[in-house]
């Protein structure tokens, strides 16, 4: 939209509070405040939603793969014959074999309920997820028969154990006797201390070698799962389907899609609905432009009726009205932009502050699975939400500045 040299003098003018003006300027601040709340909020809320999902889906891919090969009995004993199909198969960059099994642990008095993961010393060392995590000990300690794990976090709280701790797993599958069946104790020492940032995996998972799970649950040479990598997450079904066909009635295949739907269609949900909810602050502020310019053209009637006689034509007033509104709902969106990434770069430090202040622990890792709270922004959203801001500001300044356009020089100035 150009304008002309007085165009945007007269623009500039109308933009500042004159006198006796001073409402229209509070209202018209109000409108540019109400724009910022609003693409801030949007801003915030999806970058945390985004993070959120993200956060999830990468560590729980990081340690389950994006699909799995589950025996119908829970046991795979040609495990070795799938793993080789398995990375023959175009598309697929890892095939690991594993054993996952829920037992109960106990230390000095306290039981825990927790999930054995047996796996490959190999596989346990260059797995980056669980690498990278940990935060006592070492993983180099576990090898077969050495008898030392490693234990999440949350799950050393709550049995008070600590490096070199020894903890008892206890398996319901002991030896048979006449009186029933005698579970199985077997006593491991802690070696290390994982936090992965998963609130489930952090209470609940204990890491093993693979040896020493087949034999802590008396499964022979059998694991439970072959866990698979891909190259494209979004294409697992696509890419595992040649692999399917060949394991037949083996096996079943089950990607990261059907094992955490729920969840998943659940964050996909609440993320829609929550745009659509908080794009009605942007409307309501809009609103308020609308309100503001109404009140700036009444304001102004005697001024637009002069500027008409001196040959103001209905176009340049009309551009003159729409380019106010137009920059209000724009400077509102620079700084509602600029309040999000402020937001979120410090928004560990919101969170710890009001809790400090409030006494109350917002972020509780045990309902909302990770430890921290996340962030990824998505710059197409960031131009979406910028565009709606601006179009809904555009749109609000039509009638205003048709009804500027409109005014009647000659009954304005009739008694003048």
């Amino acid at each position: 939209m150009i304008l002309s040299s007085y165009e945007r003098m007269i623009a500039r003018r109308y933009l500042l509070p004159g006198k006796g003006e001073a409402f229209i300027f509070l209202v018209a601040s109000i409108s540019l405040v109400a724009v910022m709340l609003g693409v801030a909020a949007l801003v915030i809320v999806m970058s945390v939603m985004n993070g959120f999902r993200a956060e999830l889906f990468d560590k729980i891919v990081g340690l389950n793969g994006h699909a799995v090969v589950q025996g119908y009995n829970g046991r795979l004993t040609d495990w070795r014959a799938i793993v080789r199909d398995a990375q023959a198969t175009p598309g697929v960059t890892s095939a690991v074999p594993l054993i996952e099994q829920p037992l109960m642990a106990s230390y000095n008095g306290r039981v825990e309920g927790i999930l054995v993961r047996g796996m490959r010393v190999s596989d346990i060392r260059n797995n980056a997820t669980l690498h990278a995590k940990v935060m006592l000990g070492s993983l180099d300690r576990l090898t077969p028969g050495s008898g030392n794990i490693a234990i999440g976090s949350r799950l050393a709280e709550a049995l008070g154990a600590q490096i070199g701790s020894d903890i008892t797993l206890i398996s319901p599958q002991g030896q048979t006797t006449p009186f029933g069946t005698v579970p199985r104790m077997v006593s491991y020492k802690v070696a290390a201390i994982f936090e992965i940032g998963i609130y489930d995996y952090d209470k609940a998972y204990v890491i093993m070698p693979i040896q020493d799970a087949q034999t802590l649950l008396l499964m022979g040479d059998s694991v439970g799962m072959v866990e698979l990598t891909t190259t494209n997450a979004d294409r697992v079904g696509e890419i595992l389907r040649p692999l399917a066909d060949r394991i037949g009635n083996n096996a079943v295949i089950a990607d990261w899609r059907s094992m955490n739907a729920q969840l998943f269609e659940a964050l996909a949900v609440e993320r829609v609905a929550m745009f659509t909810v908080l794009s009605i602050i942007i409307l309501v502020a809009v609103f308020n432009i609308l309100s503001s310019l109404i009140m700036l053209v009444r304001a102004k009637t005697r001024d637009i009726a002069i500027l008409r006689t001196m040959g103001a034509t209905r176009g340049g007033l009309m551009r003159i009205f729409m380019v106010v509104g137009t920059t209000i709902g724009a400077l509102g969106t620079v700084a509602g932009l600029g309040l999000g990434a402020l937001f979120l770069f410090y928004r560990q430090g919101v969170v710890n502050f009001v809790q400090l202040v409030t006494g109350q622990n917002l972020w509780d890792p045990s309902i909302r699975y990770l430890t921290e709270l996340p962030s990824k922004t998505d710059p197409v959203e960031v131009i979406v939400i910028t565009s709606m801001a601006l179009v809904f500001s555009f749109l609000a300044t039509l009638y205003p500045a048709w009804k500027a356009a409109s005014t009647d020089p000659v009954q304005v100035l009739r008694y003048e």
